[in-house]
């Protein structure tokens, strides 16, 4: 099969990535054998691309918005998967399941944690495997390219949503509009949340007042109301002063990315007093997995796609790089 690698990490630029035909790799006890239908291009996948997430498995195959159909199964994959389902298969795929966190409902935190596209082969090829309790069956009302977003994206501006602790009917900020924040800001959306936009891109601005924002400007200006809540998406630790300062007392930042450029010091009157708060969000669980496709299915979400195919995906992540499109890339074979 054909799969990219992260030979050389380093700037997207440079062509870090490099297309080699390898064996379709096998199931093990309890993994599915799936083949790729599509896979989204996250900005994640650039981060372990560039080398600004530490190498953890040599050369990994990127990608972790993978959607594809089951083609064989290991031993002992239990019941609920079968050869020719559609499934997807997430950033999540290993945790211990005996640690605190674990224990406590937190396994996002598991320090055993391991990740598909970063620890495990993902989505950057034509089959891929999953451990089949970390697999997550798919709503039926998308069709592949507009399913692989979810699985990363979506899931993980869900969380961030929810870690925003926006107050019901708030007034909600989004810094940053690619392919996360365009989704997180539909759930707003449908729950009766204000919704307003900071981004440098015209292109976004004006995909986000077609989605329903009240308003959209560029990422450092004021938005027109104080929020009671913010996510920035942007990787960009210079915009977290423009957030803080725009929240009304109490209001929560979150920041939704797994890198962030460094922060500029805070002015603690300006930009903490009054209870404002900021929260990371660490991965996901598969209980907000499992949530946030529910509700994708009852709330036809509309998911902006580039398609791109899987010979092209280091272009793909070096238009994502440079801003070339609005919405979320996904590779198709």
């Amino acid at each position: 099969m054909r799969a990219w690698r992260a030979t050389k990490p380093g700037p997207i630029d440079g062509r870090p990535l490099t297309m080699e035909h390898v064996e379709v790799p096998q199931p093990g006890p309890g993994e599915l054998l799936v083949r790729v239908l599509a896979c989204g291009v996250c900005r994640t996948d650039l981060h372990v691309t560039e080398g600004d997430l530490p190498v953890h498995r040599p050369a990994v195959v990127p990608g972790h918005e993978v959607v594809g159909v089951v083609t064989a199964l290991g031993p002992d994959t239990g019941t609920e998967f079968a050869t020719g389902d559609r499934v997807g298969i997430a950033w999540l795929r290993h945790t211990c399941g005996e640690c605190r966190f674990c224990l406590r409902g937190a396994e996002n935190l598991c320090p055993r944690s391991q990740y598909t596209g970063w620890d495990a082969d993902g989505g950057y090829a034509e089959f891929a495997v999953v451990p089949a309790a970390y697999a997550l069956p798919l709503p039926a009302n998308y069709d592949d390219t507009e399913l692989a977003p979810l699985l990363c994206a979506g899931i993980i501006g869900y969380r961030a949503l929810r870690r925003a602790a926006l107050p019901p009917g708030g007034r909600l900020g989004i810094y940053g509009f690619g392919g996360s924040a365009h989704l997180a800001a539909q759930v707003a959306l449908a729950e009766g949340a204000e919704v307003h936009v900071m981004t440098r891109d015209v292109e976004a601005q004006q995909l986000a007042l077609e989605l329903g924002a009240s308003s959209a400007q560029g990422a450092a200006e004021p938005p027109p109301v104080q929020l009671d809540s913010a996510i920035l998406f942007a990787p960009v630790g210079d915009l977290v002063l423009p957030a803080m300062a725009a929240l009304d007392r109490g209001g929560v930042l979150s920041i939704a990315g797994i890198h962030l450029s460094d922060i500029p010091p805070l002015n603690y009157q300006r930009h903490l007093f009054q209870e404002r708060e900021i929260r990371s969000v660490t991965a996901n669980t598969r209980h907000d997995s499992r949530e946030f496709l529910t509700f994708a299915t009852t709330h036809r979400l509309h998911v902006t796609v580039h398609p791109y195919p899987l010979a092209e995906a280091d272009c793909a992540l070096r238009d994502l790089a440079h801003g070339q499109f609005a919405g979320a890339a996904v590779l198709v074979p």
